[in-house]
């Protein structure tokens, strides 16, 4: 049996993957990591593992970077299990890495199974969504959208390390008034994650470095 390594900072995903690895009998050991040193450590104890990975919620700076650890472990099999990927980083990472599953969290729960069963077997699965664009030529992106005056303040206070709870406290919105923005941001942008996202902050001058602690 596989170990399976669970990158994933929520807490109901991991236990959802955990009961359908236990449904499906494929469950020989599974260790939940929280950080990308986590990670590495792990694959280090366990170099044949599946990572099940929430890119948009781990701590990679890149794609690059992910892929770099990735390789290190060559016997490893990896999923990517996000809400929603950047177009861009979707066919990048395929045609990086055709050996990559890629299955959304929306996607059904047999799709699902289907990506894990793969996995075992070092197979590779693509949900419809990854399909679609590694079989379809890149379309002509435009410049990323500008962000609102609302936006550009959220970035910043992003940038300073701050929750989406924090930010929601401190300027008096609501959670799902600081969660969109924070969606908004990161689609515009076609950023995955704060790392990313933080990049392109400090690119633009939306912030004084001398106040960046992250």
């Amino acid at each position: 049996m596989r170990t399976f390594l669970l990158a994933d900072n929520q807490d109901i995903t991991r236990k959802g993957i955990a009961a359908l690895l236990y449904e499906e009998g494929l469950s020989g050991q599974t260790t939940e990591v929280k950080t990308r040193k986590e990670l590495q450590e792990k694959l280090h104890t366990y170099p044949a593992a599946v990572v099940v990975l929430d890119y948009t919620l781990f701590d990679f700076s890149s794609l690059q970077q992910m892929l770099i650890i990735k390789d290190k472990a060559k016997e490893s099999s990896w999923i990517l299990f996000s809400d929603e990927l950047a177009e861009h980083f979707l066919r990048n990472a395929l045609i990086s890495d055709p050996t990559l599953s890629i299955v959304m969290k929306h996607d059904t729960v047999d799709d699902i199974r289907e990506a894990l069963r793969h996995a075992v077997y070092n197979k590779v699965w693509l949900c419809e969504s990854a399909e679609h664009i590694l079989h379809h030529s890149e379309p002509v992106v435009a410049t990323p959208g500008l962000l609102t005056a609302s936006e550009k303040a959220i970035l910043h206070e992003i940038s300073l390390g701050k929750t989406t709870k924090e930010i929601a406290w401190e300027k008096n919105l609501s959670f799902h008034t600081v969660n969109s923005h924070r969606k908004n941001i990161f689609r515009k942008l076609e950023v995955n994650n704060v790392q990313e996202a933080v990049k392109y902050a400090i690119k633009a001058g939306i912030f004084d470095m001398t106040d960046y602690y992250i």
